[in-house]
Order: C-alpha cells, then sequence, then structure tokens
C-alpha cells in the first residue's frame, strides 16, 4: 500500500527550498517549494565579505579546463542582487514569506540576457522588495534596478539596469528542449552571499516538478547535481557551450538547510516565453483547468476498485472553474486511505485531446503548455463503463492554487 500513500502527496517529500535568496540584515533564506506542510527551517545566515575578481588562467582548451573557461566568458554576465525590504510582520501563511520581522537585505543572483540591460532571476528574490540593487560581474558598481515584470507561476522576474555598454555582458540562451541527462553544466550565483562562486555538475534528471510560489506546479524542470545554495536562486545553469540552460531555483535538502547534491533549474525555455509576454504584455497568463486529483495506480485501483490502472482520479472540481462549466465531476464520498483523506466517485480522465494520460504528471504538463482560451478535449470514465469526451475551454490561471489538497489545474 506504500505507492497507494503516493497518490495523496506530491512529487517530492522532503522540503526544497530556495536555492536563493539570503538573508544578510534581519532575514532568513527563502523558503521556496515547501510541500504542503512538510520540511522547512531556517538557512544559515552570513555576511558575505568581498571576494577578489575571478583569476584569469594562462591555459586554454581541454576538457579539464571547460569549467574556468565558461566561468571566463560567462562570469561577467552573471549579477549580484539585492533586494531591500522594510520592516514588517510576517502572516505566517506562506513557505515562500521570507518573514522578514525587522526589514533588512536579501542577496541572490541573476544574469544579464540583452544588452539594453534586461537582468532574468528568480520572482522570489526580488518579491515585495522595496528597492532592488544589482553589480554585474566582478564590478563593485551598484545599479538601481527597475522590476519590469514578474510571474510566480513560474517564479521567473525581469528586471533592468541602466548601465554603461561596457558593463553589459549578456549571456547566450540555449535550448532546453535539447538538454540530455549526462549532460555537464555550470552553476554561476552567490551562495550565502559569496559572490562569483562557481561550481560544476551534470544533468541528474529531466522532466521534474516543483511548486511555485503561487502553489502551482513548475514543468519540465532540470535537475542538477551542482551544488546550489540558499543565493544561487536566479543565477544560471549553463551547458558546456557557455549557453544558459536553466535558472536555478530550489534545492532538496533532505532535513538540512544546505546542498545536498539535488538542485533543480527552471528551463530558459520556460522563461524565454515568460519575458516575452512581460515584454510584450506586461503580465503574464497561464492556461487553467481547475481540478484537484492524483495519478491512479495499480495498488490504487485495487484498492479502490477502479475500472483503470493508470489515470487521473479528479478529487475536487473548483466551483464555477473551467472543469465545472464543461461538466467534470469530483468526488462526492470521502475516505480514509492510510490516515489521508479522499473523495472518490470523481471522474478518471483517461486521456488529454486523444493522448494517453498515465498520471497526474500529464495533465499538469498539457495544461501547462496550453494557454487561456484553448479548447482541451478530456477523455473520463464515469462509473464503471461510461467513457466520454468533455471539451474544456482552459480560463485564465488564479494568482494561488485553491484547493486544500493537490494543488488546482
Amino acid at each position: 500500500m506504500n505507492r497507494v500513500r503516493r497518490f495523496f502527496g506530491t512529487s517530492f517529500g522532503a522540503a526544497l527550498i530556495g536555492g536563493g535568496v539570503v538573508a544578510v540584515v534581519g532575514l532568513i533564506a527563502l523558503a521556496t517549494g515547501l510541500v504542503k506542510a512538510e520540511g522547512g527551517g531556517d538557512a544559515t545566515v552570513t555576511v558575505a565579505t568581498p571576494l577578489a575578481a575571478p583569476v584569469e588562467s594562462s591555459e586554454e582548451g581541454g576538457d579539464q579546463n571547460t569549467v574556468n573557461r565558461i566561468y571566463r566568458s560567462d562570469g561577467q554576465g552573471v549579477a549580484f542582487i539585492s533586494a531591500e525590504h522594510k520592516p514588517q510582520e510576517s502572516s505566517g501563511l506562506s513557505p515562500f514569506e521570507e518573514a522578514p520581522e525587522g526589514g533588512g537585505t536579501a542577496t541572490g543572483s541573476g544574469f544579464l540576457i540583452d544588452t539594453e540591460g534586461h537582468v532574468i532571476t528568480n520572482n522570489h528574490v526580488v518579491e515585495d522588495a522595496d528597492r532592488v540593487e544589482v553589480k554585474l560581474g566582478a564590478s563593485d558598481t551598484t545599479y538601481d534596478a527597475e522590476v519590469v515584470g514578474t510571474d510566480p507561476a513560474t517564479d521567473v522576474a525581469l528586471l533592468k539596469v541602466d548601465a554603461s555598454a561596457a558593463d553589459l555582458h549578456p549571456l547566450a540562451l540555449g535550448d532546453s528542449s535539447q538538454v540530455r541527462v549526462g549532460d555537464p553544466v555550470v552553476a554561476i550565483g552567490n551562495p550565502f552571499g559569496l559572490d562569483r562562486t562557481v561550481t560544476a555538475g551534470i544533468v541528474s534528471a529531466l522532466q521534474r516538478q516543483i511548486q511555485a510560489p503561487d502553489g502551482f506546479s513548475i514543468s519540465h524542470v532540470i535537475q542538477t547535481d551542482a551544488a546550489i545554495n540558499p543565493g544561487n536562486s536566479g543565477g544560471p545553469l549553463i551547458d558546456s557551450a557557455g549557453r544558459v540552460i536553466g535558472i536555478n531555483s530550489q534545492i532538496q535538502t533532505g532535513g538540512s538547510n544546505g546542498n545536498v547534491g539535488i538542485g533543480f533549474a527552471i528551463p530558459i525555455d520556460t522563461a524565454r516565453e515568460v519575458v516575452k509576454q512581460i515584454e510584450e504584455h506586461g503580465e503574464v497568463k497561464h492556461a487553467y483547468l481547475g481540478i484537484s486529483g492524483g495519478s491512479v495506480t495499480p495498488d490504487l485501483a485495487q484498492a479502490l476498485k477502479l475500472p483503470v490502472e493508470e489515470g487521473v482520479l479528479v478529487n475536487e472540481v473548483v466551483k464555477g472553474g473551467p472543469a465545472d462549466d464543461a461538466g467534470i465531476q469530483g468526488g462526492d464520498t470521502s475516505a480514509t486511505i492510510e490516515g489521508a483523506s479522499v473523495r472518490l466517485g470523481g471522474d478518471i480522465i483517461t486521456k488529454v485531446d486523444g493522448k494517453k494520460v498515465t498520471d497526474m504528471e500529464d495533465v499538469i504538463n498539457a495544461v501547462n503548455a496550453a494557454h487561456p482560451g484553448d479548447e482541451m478535449k478530456l477523455t473520463v470514465l464515469r462509473g464503471e463503463s461510461d467513457e466520454k469526451d468533455v471539451t474544456v475551454t482552459l480560463g485564465v490561471r488564479p494568482s494561488s492554487a485553491e484547493a486544500p489538497e493537490s494543488p488546482a489545474r
């Protein structure tokens, strides 16, 4: 029955904390991606001392110098970000809150993407900041940054600095859809405020999902073993050709507050689309289905006497949401299995637009890939054998997940 329990949880059982913001004065590290009420814990607070400029090497070429080469070529385009917060009282409701009771300055990372001064970072690095400052590369010059736009749903923010052309060294953006497990990667950022730090590793896995600050899932996330710690958030994950393939965003802590070799980066293809929407429309809109549910497994099917062994069991339907308007039905009977509560009797989604659904991730990925206003055909089982196709017109995702269990999609 251990697999049955997986239905009721999210993809990760341990706390995910932001690879990102470190508190320098009166702040604690941002918790970014705690799975429901699990995990947590304060991160180490470090006052960073200035480091020397990157050391130039006389050696050229060779696989052993790939990290050094990338650091020298891309390091000047990496940003050190300081976000100032006024004293305020924490609500204690969100695992993404800094809870800066005494106010202070949180630090994170970012990187330049063009010669106009645009910088990408994580939303949670600059969220609710009263003032954002940026240093570029090894320069000690500090620039006031304009927050052009943010997207909590993907944890991406776009900043702009008015810097001289000599200080603007944008990084080349890669294609995250071409990344493969085992590819070498380099991370450059400011862990615990220690600016211009480089770490290296490989792509450990692909197609992960992590929780965004608004409670929804971010799809197609890159997992890496390159050391990422609080303060790295918003910094680039770079491939062996020196191209950015992801934004370092979260780490899985395993009960500690530091790196244990499992980090997560938002794919650059996702960030590219977010930046495009911010620049064209000033905001980002995501598609919304309006259900909560979980993956059907053979064990779950046997325990609940379900007619299929894979798919998505709809637990709840958000009232007035797109799925509700289309007639998708949630569960109507509460039950407890191994101490977890679940609602039975809801529709089982077996296909999306004619493609077989094996688990909840398939539905999440399909919705994340769509746009508000798109029509999505869901094939559902109702009862023992009543299969039907339901067309849902996707809506605009609300500012936060509304369902109390698995986040509504």
